[in-house]
């Protein structure tokens, strides 16, 4: 007989979640198992039966097998592609490219290329105060003005600006957003912000999180050079908990700060509209005075 249990240790309640199945031996011994685990059990309850009762209990593992209860195994992770793969790949790439943004492949397998993010903070960023931008020579020799001094403001940087930068295909996320933050002089920690990929798919625009190991280069080329189906977007990175402790004392006061004028900004938004509608409602009382009712 087949019934359905609660694993070990599991929770009353618990099986809507997981809808694991147990199988319980058709003899006295009430053994049970989970599914995938059959191929490695010695029932020992009778051995004067166990021959038939090993062989019931098997048959009904086998008919357990064939239905939409159990677990599927786990897809095997996909093979990385081959050197002539990717050749093949960067040709058919650099063939639609328009912009003389094309990849080029080294002998060891790498190659490099260019990508364009997109920067989307809504919330101001910190930087050193009296620091002028980054020269070429300053870039070149890897100059960081940043720890020139101690002395920090905040600012909001231009919504949507797009920034480009050549990367390798080893180049991880994690990379590109410490890229990111330097070439702009932002000192705040980069696990404040994440890197999102834009695909527009069945008429959407949808937004998916990077995983700070994935290489943005990568993917670029598997979705080739149409920005259209696929774009890179700087965002702060919203883990639904704020880590206050990741902030300094300086940062905490001006988010107060910032979120007292967005207070007030809104609140007078709200004044303005109200105030738009009391103006109409008031002129269409005086236009029908005098006219009949």
């Amino acid at each position: 007989m087949v019934t359905t249990e609660r694993g070990p240790g599991r929770a009353p309640g618990s099986e809507s979640r997981g809808q694991e199945r147990a199988l319980l031996c058709p003899a006295d011994c009430k053994f049970t198992c989970h599914p995938e685990c059959c191929a490695l059990i010695q029932l020992d309850c009778s051995q004067q039966e166990r021959p038939v009762r090993d062989r019931a209990f098997r048959e009904t593992i086998l008919s357990l097998a064939s239905s939409q209860d159990v677990c599927k195994p786990v897809e095997e992770p996909r093979r990385p592609p081959t050197l002539q793969e990717i050749r093949q790949k960067i040709d058919s790439y650099n063939s639609r490219e328009k912009n003389c943004l094309s990849m080029k492949l080294s002998e060891d397998g790498t190659y490099t290329g260019f990508i364009k993010v997109h920067l989307k903070l809504r919330r101001p960023v910190t930087v050193p105060a009296g620091i002028r931008p980054q020269s070429i020579y300053d870039a070149i020799k890897e100059v960081n003005l940043a720890a020139t001094t101690d002395k920090r403001t905040s600012f909001y940087l231009p919504l949507d600006a797009i920034k480009q930068l050549h990367i390798s295909s080893t180049t991880t996320v994690s990379e590109v957003i410490q890229g990111l933050l330097k070439k702009f002089m932002v000192v705040d920690n980069p696990q404040k912000f994440a890197l999102f990929k834009r695909i527009h798919k069945d008429g959407q625009v949808l937004f998916q999180k990077l995983s700070v190991a994935d290489c943005p280069l990568y993917l670029r080329l598997l979705a080739g050079p149409d920005t259209d189906v696929l774009s890179f977007v700087l965002k702060e990175n919203e883990t639904g908990e704020v880590e206050w402790d990741a902030f300094s004392i300086p940062e905490l006061q001006n988010f107060l700060t910032i979120l007292e004028k967005e207070e007030q900004d809104k609140i007078q938004q709200v004044q303005r509209k109200y105030n738009k509608f009391r103006q109409k409602l008031e002129e269409a009382l005086r236009e029908s005075q005098g006219k009949p009712g």
